[in-house]
């Protein structure tokens, strides 16, 4: 069995959506200053690294992050690879995937990206021009029974076209799960974990999620 952690990590160096404010990690008692233990205090945005948004974050009066059942976030995922020429994830370009038949065999499905590629995460800068989904593509895969999209930047809708994509998706309650590292990931079917912090009332929380090889690609 190989576990894959695809969770970026969480550092004040971190790159962040823009507007939002950065992540803060300070020392309230160390040790060596003569307290009894060390103790961090931390500052971010719920939308911070490797994340959930809830239905609650684009859709007023819908389910929060503590709302969502954790069987959505939990079992059978198919990692799907787009060429470096890709820019967006529209209709035309899951219609013309090689493998859109994953999309009828899981409920889960993680988009790998020229993001990846390009380490965009790893980046300490915001880049604009990352690959999202557009509005055909988001009207596209509410289509298909999926409970959970993983992308592997910030956002999972283009930067230009942020609330449509949101949207449609999260109506359709289908979590979003963002920031997730998929660089050394191949192409392929997965046990994915992702266990989002119980933020009462909460439009997102940070997640910690991991990717099991299975034994047997279908």
């Amino acid at each position: 069995m190989k576990i894959y952690d695809i969770s970026i990590p969480i550092s004040p160096s971190m790159v962040v959506w823009p507007g939002d404010p950065n992540v803060s990690i300070k020392k309230i008692s160390e040790i060596k200053r003569g307290d009894t233990a060390n103790v961090s205090e931390i500052s971010m945005s719920v939308h911070s690294g490797t994340h959930i948004d809830s239905p609650n974050h684009f859709i007023d009066n819908e389910k929060t992050i503590e709302q969502i059942p954790l069987e959505k976030m939990v079992g059978k995922v198919f990692v799907m690879e787009f060429d470096d020429k890709t820019r967006v994830i529209n209709k035309t370009a899951l219609e013309d995937h090689a493998q859109l038949k994953a999309l009828l065999d899981v409920k889960k499905i993680l988009f790998k990206t020229s993001n990846s590629s390009k380490s965009l995460l790893m980046q300490e800068n915001f880049v604009k021009n990352y690959v999202g989904i557009d509005k055909s593509g988001a009207q596209f895969l509410a289509e298909f029974n999926l409970d959970l999209i993983g992308v592997d930047y910030l956002s999972v809708a283009s930067f230009n076209e942020t609330e449509t994509p949101h949207q449609i998706l999260l109506k359709n309650q289908i979590v979003l799960l963002e920031g997730i590292n998929l660089h050394d990931i191949p192409p392929g079917y997965y046990k994915l974990y992702c266990l989002p912090l119980p933020l009462l009332g909460s439009d997102g929380a940070p997640a910690r999620a991991i990717l099991i090889k299975e034994n047997e690609d279908k």
